[in-house]
């Protein structure tokens, strides 16, 4: 039997969602709100909007590192405001921003998977550069974090080399999976927009949750890639589903990952916990197995990214576990 999440009636509901607009009203209410709301110029010179979250401690002159932070399919740059708070409150600079064209207002460069790792490095060229924040930021400890199309941008920002046609074969062979029923809702992929190489040296770790089409990533640009990596895949991952996203970057990156399955996890439980105004706006993004507890992940989940980006990005790192965990 195929899982409701398949449905053409839920891929339309998640669209309307998306294009309505009402998913981030209720969410910028309930979430984490940023300290600074922030504009910077993207790679084709639009102006980008963005988020920064300040660590609470006063500034005592030292260099914080910062990470950066890519949203999923039609998200926004408040979309993980409760990872992004864990993270200032351990003393990180943390900043998100809202893809141009692949956000809840604007779906139309949606498949321009490539196009978001750019936008992500202006970001980072902005808070190492113009941005004018209280405190000082170590240009030399830079993290990502990225969730599902955002787990796809970090992929990217770190090395990894995406093959369009990848994409199109994996869709022609099973066109019932979501992402592919995706793909042929917002018109397809256009291959002259692809552009692999996107690489962010400045990035020295990365924390990928549910990655977005793993099956397209070569298997010589993963292999190089050797920057400490946290990985994370949600067991009953409906959307993006094993073993065509997750575990081809498991498998082939050149350092093994800090690999964590969660039992009985859906692919939103990575987002922010929803309360009663976004159950009501976006029930299918709020579902959770009976008897799992988002709320009570995401704790341990902001604990474990915490805890890596603390070990990744310290002045003297100390070497990273791997492997995989439960």
């Amino acid at each position: 039997m195929r899982h409701p999440a398949f449905s053409l009636h839920l891929l339309a509901a998640l669209i309307a969602v998306v294009l309505t607009g009402a998913l981030p009203v209720v969410a910028q209410a309930q979430a984490d709100a940023p300290d600074q709301v922030i504009h910077f110029a993207g790679p084709d010179g639009e102006m980008i909007e963005g988020g920064v979250w300040l660590p609470p401690t006063p500034d005592d002159g030292s260099p914080r590192p910062l990470v950066v932070i890519s949203h999923g399919s039609g998200g926004w740059y408040g979309g993980h405001a409760d990872t992004a708070e864990a993270l200032s409150e351990a003393g990180f600079v943390v900043a998100a921003l809202t893809h141009p064209g692949d956000n809840f207002r604007d779906q139309s460069r949606g498949l321009r998977l490539t196009g978001r790792a750019p936008q992500l490095s202006r970001l980072i060229d902005y808070m190492t550069g113009p941005w004018a924040g209280p405190v000082v930021i170590d240009p030399e400890r830079v993290g990502a974090f990225g969730f599902s199309a955002g787990g796809f941008t970090v992929t990217t920002i770190i090395g990894g080399v995406s093959d369009a046609r990848a994409i199109l074969a994996h869709c022609a062979a099973h066109p019932e999976v979501f992402a592919c029923r995706l793909v042929a809702a917002l018109g397809g992929l256009d291959l002259t927009d692809w552009q692999p190489a996107t690489r962010d040296a400045r990035v020295k770790a990365a924390v990928i949750a549910a990655p977005a089409l793993g099956l397209s990533f070569s298997d010589e640009s993963l292999a190089a890639i050797t920057v400490p990596v946290q990985l994370w895949q949600a067991a009953d991952d409906q959307i993006l589903p094993s073993p065509y996203n997750v575990e081809p970057v498991r498998d082939r990156l050149g350092r093994a990952p800090e690999y964590h399955r969660v039992d009985r996890a859906g692919h939103y439980d990575f987002l922010t916990p929803c309360g009663p105004d976004m159950q009501a706006v976006a029930p299918e993004l709020c579902a959770s197995a009976p008897g799992f507890d988002r709320s009570a992940f995401k704790v341990v989940f902001n604990r474990e990214v915490v805890r890596f980006f603390r070990q990744a990005l310290a002045r003297n790192p100390a070497p990273q576990a791997s492997g995989p965990t439960e």
